[in-house]
C-alpha cells in the first residue's frame, strides 16, 4: 500500500474555506478518478508561526498506479486549487510506503 501524503499549509484566514473545498469537492474529485482507495483529512498540532497546516493523506495500491494519478489527473486538480487559493497556500508532496 502506497501512502501518497499532501501537506499544505494555509493562510489562517481562508482555512475554513479551503477546509470546506477539501471536504466537499477536491477530495471526492480525487477519490473519483479511481487511483485511491481510501483517503482522510489531518489537522496538524503542532504548528509554528501562524499558519494552519493541514495533511491530505491518500492511499493506493502501487506506486505504478499512484504514478500514473500523477500524469493523468493531478494536473488539472491542482490547477483548480491553485485558481481557488493562489498565492495563499504551500503545499508539499511526499509519497510513503506503508510497512504494517
Amino acid at each position: 500500500m502506497i501512502l501518497y501524503n499532501v501537506t499544505t499549509s494555509l493562510d489562517p484566514e481562508i482555512a475554513e474555506q479551503w477546509v470546506n473545498y477539501m471536504r466537499e469537492t477536491h477530495m471526492p474529485e480525487v477519490m473519483a478518478t479511481g487511483f485511491f482507495v481510501r483517503s482522510q483529512l489531518c489537522r496538524l498540532l503542532n504548528e509554528e508561526d501562524d499558519g494552519i497546516t493541514y495533511a491530505a493523506q491518500y492511499y493506493c495500491v502501487s506506486l505504478e498506479q499512484l504514478e500514473e494519478y500523477q500524469n493523468v489527473a493531478a494536473p488539472a486538480l491542482r490547477k483548480d486549487i491553485e485558481r481557488q487559493f493562489g498565492g495563499r497556500y504551500a503545499s508539499f508532496r511526499t509519497m510513503l510506503e506503508v510497512v504494517s
